[in-house]
């Protein structure tokens, strides 16, 4: 029998569940029931990433041990993925002892095999991140919380395995899907690649996984949460299991993560000498709009209140249907009504209702007994035999919006059967006929079901229930005539969009965001007038500047990333505008308490300035 091991990235347990895990999941779900019904021997793995800096900082800042705080969370995760009729196999945390024991000894090898090696470290750290950065990066100001750090740590020497990783990436095509996700790996490994710092400090982080060869340290988070593909299946526990199910099909993941799982996980791999997963898959990312969800925009989508709203199946069908794997899709409530009304409402459940009403008016409430042998009739069942063929392959090669846009269009070429034989016409001069049309309509319909069972596993039961064909499988011909239908609600009710307006305005501020603010969120930021008394550039830093400001009487250190703009002597005795209230943060090793404002365009930038002679320094700007 052939295997089929998918995993989802674990999801970091801080986090609240969003659309972007929930596609991930409910994607891994679609592929794992599609080979299930092939008859694979299937494995699922899902769960949560449950240590690092971050974890033990929240749970600080609420007064609870961190593994408390894990146990807390991880209910969120596990009734999300119930709602949406998720059926994984196993649900890891990488708390469990299970892991914790596999970790271990998977560090221990890459140490006896000579891999790892202690040294002294002094650079960057964000810890926003939980890694230490280039100076290039914190110079482009998307790390914040950045501390100069001087340590000793270990290191794993995955520089030595960069040849043997650009080897393997080319001389297995399907390694890395989809393609342009291969190309921006290659492209990273053209630089040399350094090597790796797997350990923290306990003085500093004492939330992990303790190192077997060092007990004043506990590993780098990455290091932890990639070995749970291997940990879940079997790994040092059960020697059939792992040999069965490793190396994965496919590890889904976000494109965000794409190293880690494309450069770390494999060189972390070779060193242990084991098998490489068989395919790396990264999807892109769900835009609220034209823009990226995010929580500081505040245009995520919560899945869940969707699924109050709508159903479980149509959110999964849309999240199926609207994104071509690989690429960004975007989420609007405008689309996602129209590919509802459209292809659920208009194209699949109205089938349902003229098949199963035609056949309680003129066939007593039962299916007819033979096929259509006519032109048409035997035109629409090998179709529907092609359509399984085309959709299977569509499927295999990751294709999921095209395999269920071929069985869409499989069911309007029934429709458009149905229109063209009007079997309710039929009925009243040839009965035998008006049958077997409505036959070969309820055949193609439930064939349709069980097709896209793993997408709507609960609407498509109600089609298979309606004909008494729930064990059916996917091959044409498993519709048993004279046999007397059940009854059924209406499979996929309009969305009347006057009333959407009305009764979802929650769901659609959060899918789009008008980017506005309302004034008691205004009147929280605190702009005001400061005078530059100083400034100097940051050692080390060609972008960064040092300004010591005035802010009515009260003096300042403001970190600028404005050093190829202006000139330490241009901005003193300038009169500038900053946030006032922002958090200090650390930035190249220095604080930073405030931000000032200026306007850029392309390449130019130009400060905010205001004439000192008609304003003083610290005066609130409204």
């Amino acid at each position: 029998m052939n295997t089929f091991y998918l995993t989802t990235p674990i999801y970091y347990v801080n986090d609240k569940p969003h659309i972007g895990h929930a596609y991930t999941t409910i994607l891994a779900d679609v592929l794992t029931r599609f080979h299930r019904n092939e008859g694979e021997d299937v494995f699922f793995l899902t769960g949560l990433d449950e240590h690092g800096q971050k974890v033990q900082q929240a749970a600080e800042k609420r007064n609870v041990a961190p593994k408390d705080h894990c146990d807390e969370m991880a209910p969120r995760f596990i009734e999300l993925w119930d709602k949406l009729h998720i059926k994984n196999d196993d649900f890891i945390r990488t708390t469990e002892k299970r892991h914790v024991t596999v970790v271990q000894k998977i560090l221990q090898e890459v140490f006896d095999n000579g891999d790892i090696y202690e040294d002294e470290y002094e650079g960057l750290y964000s810890v926003s991140e939980e890694r230490f950065i280039t100076e290039k990066e914190a110079e482009s100001g998307e790390f914040r919380d950045i501390k100069k750090i001087k340590e000793k740590n270990y290191f794993f020497k995955m520089s030595q395995y960069q040849q043997p990783l650009i080897d393997h990436i080319n001389n297995n095509p399907g390694f890395i899907q989809p393609e342009h996700r291969k190309n921006e790996v290659l492209g990273f490994l053209k630089k040399p690649l350094g090597d790796l710092c797997i350990s923290r400090p306990k003085s500093r982080l004492n939330w992990g996984i303790e190192l077997p060869f060092d007990s004043d340290y506990v590993t780098y988070v990455w290091f932890d949460a990639l070995i749970n593909y291997i940990t879940a299946v079997g790994f040092d526990s059960d020697e059939s299991k792992f040999n069965n199910y490793w190396p994965a099909n496919y590890h889904l993941i976000g494109k965000d993560i794409l190293t880690t799982h494309s450069v770390y996980w494999p060189t972390m791999l070779m060193s242990a000498k084991l098998p490489l997963p068989q395919g790396i898959f990264a999807h892109g990312w769900w835009l609220s709009g034209e823009s990226k969800m995010s929580k500081s925009l505040g245009n995520v989508v919560d899945p869940l209140g969707l699924i109050e709203e709508y159903g479980v199946d149509p959110v999964r069908y849309y999240l199926m249907r609207e994104m071509v794997l690989g690429q960004d899709a975007s989420f609007t409530m405008e689309s996602f009504v129209k590919r509802y009304n459209s292809d659920l409402a208009n194209d699949f459940g109205n089938l349902l209702s003229r098949v199963s009403n035609l056949m309680k008016k003129f066939f007593d409430g039962k299916i007819p007994t033979e096929e259509d042998d006519s032109d048409e009739g035997i035109a629409i069942k090998e179709k529907g035999i092609k359509t399984i063929e085309i959709m299977w392959a569509q499927i295999e090669s990751m294709r999921v919006n095209e395999a269920i846009e071929t069985t869409l269009q499989f069911v309007r070429s029934v429709n458009k059967y149905m229109e063209t034989m009007a079997p309710w016409k039929l009925a009243k001069s040839d009965p035998e006929s008006a049958g077997k049309v409505l036959f070969t309509a309820a055949e193609a319909l439930r064939l349709s079901a069980v097709l896209l069972a793993p997408v709507m596993p609960n609407r498509t039961k109600v089609v298979l229930d309606t004909f008494n064909a729930e064990e059916t499988g996917l091959e044409w011909g498993g519709l048993k005539g004279g046999v007397a239908l059940k009854p059924h609600d209406v499979l996929f009710p309009r969305i009347d969009i006057k009333k959407l307006s009305q009764s979802v305005e929650p769901v659609q501020k959060k899918a789009e965001p008008d980017n506005v603010i309302t004034f008691d969120e205004f009147q929280n930021v605190e702009l005001k007038t400061a005078m530059v008394l100083e400034a100097e550039k940051v050692d080390g830093a060609d972008k960064l500047l040092t300004l010591q400001v005035d802010i009515g009487g009260e003096k300042r250190q403001i970190i600028s990333g404005i050093a190829l703009h202006y000139t330490p002597e241009e901005l003193v005795g300038k009169m500038i505008v900053v946030v006032a209230n922002l958090k200090p943060a650390t930035i190249f090793g220095v604080e930073s308490h405030g931000m000032l404002l200026a306007a850029s365009k392309g390449k130019n930038l130009t400060l905010i300035t205001i004439d000192s002679d008609k304003v003083a320094s610290g005066m609130r700007i409204h």
